[in-house]
């Protein structure tokens, strides 16, 4: 039972990865799921290890129905739609299979349906992703609400900010979605560690304080582009570091560990592609509330015709929309569960950034016209000297 006393809603899982989005309804006693469907082999032994009991299956187009379920996940693959990715829209082979999904949707009306995807959607080719979406939710009887959050607003050491829309025919997902705000945080004065994007120093550096840039996807066996962490406090040759998967699982909300099912050389694109849980565990909280939920949300500005998707929005099956000003942070995370990361590294490991990927950054950054603090140049030097010292004597 859910902390409403409501029964969780039976759930089908499409596009599951390592099941992040489930792991954070189940946290929060909203969600059983009925079966899984992902067709990457890694993600599926890691499904496998986990849900054991619960079916996976692996071709998404191959789907009737949804078995009667409540709830339909699906944190759709964002190959066509980010900005490293393919740009493609749901015009790619990948990003698209969304819109079969929405077509069983319309056929089979489950209660609720949750989605997930960068927030380039929003933006590319004028919105054309998120405008089919809505369109094809509007068409099928749905009022939607979309918001997009950072997942440090749940506690975690990691800026993702992820586009999140919650789709219901029973009732107004508006306010469970938006009706919370906490406002963006100051930034942490007290900060140990600052996250950086090792492969950028040209046209930015992905920086964060006392967190990580956002874990991406790739197709070895590291991040097509890892995090790296400066610790000011640690010695040189420590001070600019790397953290190890495990140490990655948990800046995902991810138990450590939680991918050693996979392959190895798997296991960081698994990470990078998944779905916070803490998020999810978030929205979780505010689906088994919802029958408290109820009151009519009428917060927001009429979306002109043509205008550009704003952060959040809500609509009606009408077809009536409005942008509604709220920040990315719904909440404030609970004192206890917020990251340290130079603690998390501390606990679960991390490695020094190679010379070969240090310096290439510092001179990228260098040559820049982008601005950096000067003690940070200064580590980023004395870090490359000292691991040529160490290839000389190797």
């Amino acid at each position: 039972m859910t902390a409403s006393g409501s029964r969780p809603l039976a759930t089908v899982s499409l596009f599951s990865g390592v099941a992040g989005i489930e792991q954070g309804l189940a946290a929060a006693g909203v969600s059983d799921v009925a079966w899984f469907c992902e067709r990457w082999d890694a993600a599926r032994a890691v499904l496998a290890a986990r849900y054991a009991d619960v079916e996976v299956k692996d071709d998404v187009t191959a789907i009737k129905d949804f078995d009667g379920a409540a709830l339909v996940t699906a944190g759709f693959p964002c190959t066509d739609l980010s900005q490293a990715g393919l740009t493609q829209g749901l015009a790619g082979v990948n990003s698209g299979l969304v819109i079969g999904v929405l077509e069983k949707i319309a056929a089979y009306r489950p209660d609720w349906v949750l989605l997930e995807n960068v927030p380039n959607m929003l933006h590319l080719g004028r919105g054309a992703a998120m405008n089919r979406i809505v369109s094809d939710l509007e068409n099928a009887g749905y009022a939607w609400a979309y918001r997009v959050v950072d997942s440090r607003f749940a506690g975690l050491a990691q800026r993702r900010r992820r586009v999140f829309l919650l789709a219901s025919r029973v009732m107004d997902p508006a306010r469970i979605l938006l009706g919370e705000d906490h406002g963006e945080p100051e930034p942490d004065q007290q900060a140990t560690a600052f996250g950086f994007s090792w492969t950028e120093g040209n046209r930015g550096v992905g920086w964060a304080v006392g967190a990580t840039p956002t874990l991406k996807g790739g197709t070895t066996v590291r991040v097509a582009s890892p995090p790296a962490i400066w610790l000011p406090g640690e010695r040189v040759g420590r001070q600019i570091v790397r953290p190890s998967i495990e140490a990655a699982e948990s800046l995902q909300g991810l138990e450590p560990g939680w991918t050693s099912p996979a392959p190895e050389r798997d296991r960081w694109k698994l990470v990078g592609n998944a779905v916070s849980v803490p998020v999810a565990r978030w929205i979780g909280g505010r689906l088994a509330r919802r029958s408290e939920l109820r009151e009519a949300f009428e917060d927001g500005v009429l979306l002109a015709e043509g205008a550009g998707w704003p952060a959040a929005a809500r609509g009606t099956s009408d077809g009536k929309r409005w942008a509604v000003d709220v920040s990315e942070f719904p909440c404030g995370p609970v004192l206890e569960q917020v990251q340290d990361l130079g603690g998390l590294l501390t606990r679960y490991g991390s490695e020094p950034l190679s010379w070969r990927a240090t310096k290439g950054f510092r001179d990228r950054l260098r040559a820049s016209s982008l601005r950096y603090r000067a003690d940070f140049m200064a580590a980023l030097d004395a870090h490359v000297d000292h691991m040529a010292a160490a290839r000389t004597t190797e």
